[in-house]
């Protein structure tokens, strides 16, 4: 099946405690069914300092369930995406705009 978010798309969070939150999408697990975004469901983990780096309290965006992403038209408004073909390609637009993404 093909994948309605991928790594690179621009993202708002639809809900939890980053709702409203905007983002890129750097990594996508669609075995999990998650995806990390920059700057969203960021936590606390503590490091062990090593010979290449200081420890410390590190922030780290940790995965979010992609039925909680939406992606951002041109408007910069959330919308959903559909699939349809273009000759003999198959792409993906936005369902608000029509806009091929």
């Amino acid at each position: 099946m093909a994948a309605k978010l991928r790594k690179g798309d621009k993202v708002v969070v639809l809900a939890g405690k980053d709702k409203g939150k905007q983002g890129e999408i750097t990594t996508v697990m669609p075995a999990k069914g998650k995806a990390i975004v920059e700057g969203v469901n960021v936590a606390i983990r503590h490091t062990r300092a090593t010979q290449g780096d200081q420890g410390g309290r590190q922030p780290v965006a940790m995965p979010i369930d992609l039925s909680n992403l939406a992606l951002l038209d041109a408007n910069g408004k959330a919308t959903r995406v559909g699939f349809k073909l273009e000759g003999d390609k198959k792409v993906r637009f936005a369902k608000t705009t029509g806009d091929v993404i």
